[in-house]
């Protein structure tokens, strides 16, 4: 790597290429080579010395670390300084997106020694035509050439840093020589059924099976570590006729990551019941359990599900990022007004606090906000949990039995009893649940909880439909908060589109508008957006509302009651998100659906 291992040579490019000025030129030069004093010329020592630093120093990382701010103001980082070099050698930069790569493409293309030794990684094959990335644009053609020999495709090559070839060679390679090792062990006399509906009566004992072997133990932490470093908030595990199909959720949306041979499909799952204490041996009911995970110093939390389907069983990982899930009330989205009301409703000494939404809205990640804006060390905060979803230490959290009986209704009868200040139940699931979260905020206690229903107003019919008197509802509820998940615009390739009135319409817009969309780039896979943000509808209880909870008066005059005393509707605050940039019309009109008021 004769340029990227040359310092100068590369702010020198940055130069040339007007992605620094001269006053950054400068300061990148005195940091690679600070001054010699004017009395004295270097030793030849030091002229070895800083030849050797020059020759073992990854320039693009070094020029990274110095936060220096290009043209088009945002940061130079390693990428950057790579797709200006690519570009002084008349090659294309290519942002690698593992999630795309074909993974017999890259481990079946290029023998293995060859492309660890070059830092080659084929990234994409049509017909004939091989296009690989490269680390070093100074061997790019010479390399391109040699793989054209060795493979008789006719190879394209581009440029990638080499921090990106390195990590998804290891990956792909790792994965495979794991699967493959354990698709050999589990071939043969040791082949293990896939257990599917048309072989039912043929199931074995799982005593066949080496859960523990090493093989299934590092293909399990490979799935996993790919999931946690690609921000994927669920690992499916199908299984399929020929194979068992590996999907992530990233962003909302499911995304293929890998497949594997079926013959494996039965050790992973036995791998990953035995993590989460499941019972390995039963495979003809759903069970449920948890994992506890640890990378690069970060806990997360892995709920973990499986059901029989055709061809074995499914599992659904669920993973709860510590950071995320235990993230301030600020992050969430929210906008300030709405904030500071719930805020207001977390203030009050008693009563009951709903949040609702669909499966998936994240409901769950406000709950642990609340709490840990609400924890003091002077309160006793107690949750009761269907499963917990992340153990925080400051809490009393309770996890219901139903196969012992233990339910949301009888643990919050038992919780009473033990002189808590604020209660959050996961979830009102029926009428006993309901009356008794009722009693506690009626008794003097703050009570949290979710509903599953689609806006505010709909949450007072949810209650009433499951036992809940309209006087009980009127005298404990303090306030409503419903939500959705948007995908933000990619910050990266944010731009803007012209969108026409009838486009707006169904966001309450007037007109023609100019706005945000996400172009697609290399951060964000090509989608425009990248992470999520809520989107909230917040119904405060005041006097006025209150009078209208009897159980007679249509959700409809509720919602219009509550607009008039200044409440904006789920639609409206869409429409907001939209106008200040943060996701885009496509998204939000996917968001609204037929339920938008």
């Amino acid at each position: 790597m004769r340029v990227l291992n040359n310092l100068q040579k590369v702010a020198d490019i940055l130069l040339k290429r007007q992605v620094v000025d001269k006053e950054q030129y400068d300061r990148l030069i005195q940091v690679l080579e600070p001054p010699t004093p004017r009395h004295r010329r270097k030793t030849a020592r030091e002229l070895a010395r800083k030849k050797a630093h020059n020759e073992e120093t990854y320039a693009p990382s070094a020029v990274a670390t110095m936060k220096l701010e290009g043209k088009n103001g945002q940061q130079l980082d390693e990428d950057e300084v790579m797709r200006v070099v690519a570009q002084e050698f008349d090659l294309p930069f290519l942002k690698i997106d593992a999630l795309k790569l074909d993974q017999a493409v890259v481990t079946g293309s290029i023998p293995k020694p060859f492309a660890l030794r070059h830092r080659i990684l084929p990234v994409k094959k049509v017909g004939n035509e091989l296009t690989v990335a490269v680390a070093d644009p100074d061997e790019a053609v010479t390399l391109a050439r040699e793989v054209e020999v060795a493979t008789g495709y006719k190879v394209k090559a581009v440029v990638s840093s080499k921090a990106d070839i390195e990590k998804i060679l290891a990956q792909f390679f790792g994965f495979k020589a794991t699967i493959s090792g354990a698709e050999m062990e589990f071939t043969g006399k040791n082949a293990i059924p896939m257990g599917n509906l048309e072989q039912l009566s043929k199931l074995k004992s799982e005593d066949e099976i080496s859960a523990s072997d090493a093989h299934i133990q590092n293909a399990v932490n490979l799935i996993f570590n790919y999931a946690l470093s690609n921000r994927a908030s669920d690992i499916h595990l199908e299984p399929k006729r020929e194979h068992t199909l590996v999907r992530m959720r990233i962003d909302g949306a499911l995304v293929e990551t890998q497949k594997m041979p079926r013959v494996v499909h039965n050790a992973i799952v036995s791998r990953i019941k035995v993590l989460a204490r499941m019972d390995i041996s039963e495979k003809r009911r759903p069970q449920d359990g948890r994992i506890k995970t640890e990378r690069e110093g970060k806990e997360s939390e892995m709920r973990v599900s499986s059901l029989p389907v055709a061809f074995g069983e499914k599992m659904v990982i669920r993973i709860f990022d510590g950071g995320v899930a235990l993230q301030g009330l600020e992050n969430l989205g929210f906008f300030p007004d709405d904030l500071e009301m719930y805020k207001g409703f977390l203030s009050m000494q008693h009563g009951i606090i709903l949040v609702t939404g669909q499966t998936g809205s994240g409901k769950t990640s406000t709950l642990y906000a609340s709490l840990k804006y609400l924890y003091s060390p002077e309160i006793n905060i107690v949750t009761i949990e269907d499963p917990i979803e992340m153990v925080v230490p400051e809490l009393n959290q309770v996890a219901v039995q139903p196969t012992i009986d233990f339910t949301f209704a009888s643990a919050l009868r038992s919780i009473l009893r033990q002189d808590p200040d604020i209660v959050m139940v996961g979830e009102i699931r029926d009428k006993e649940t309901a009356q008794n979260a009722v009693q506690a905020a009626l008794t003097g206690h703050l009570v949290i909880s979710t509903l599953h229903t689609n806006d505010t107003a709909s949450s007072l019919t949810r209650l009433y439909d499951i036992g809940v008197e309209p006087y009980l509802v009127k005298s404990s509820l303090i306030g409503i908060v419903s939500q959705r998940l948007v995908r933000v615009i990619c910050r990266h390739c944010k731009t803007d589109a012209t969108y026409l009135a009838d486009e707006l319409k169904p966001l309450g817009l007037i007109g023609d508008a100019r706005l945000k969309v996400g172009a697609g780039c290399e951060k964000c896979r090509s989608t425009g957006y990248f992470g999520r943000t809520g989107v909230h509808e917040v119904l405060e209880i005041t006097d006025e509302i209150r009078e209208m909870i009897d159980g007679k008066t249509p959700d409809v005059a509720i919602m219009r009651k509550a607009r008039e005393g200044g409440m904006r509707t789920m639609r409206e605050n869409l429409a907001r998100k939209v106008v200040e940039g943060v996701t885009s019309v496509e998204e939000a009109l996917s968001v609204i659906g037929a339920s938008a008021w």
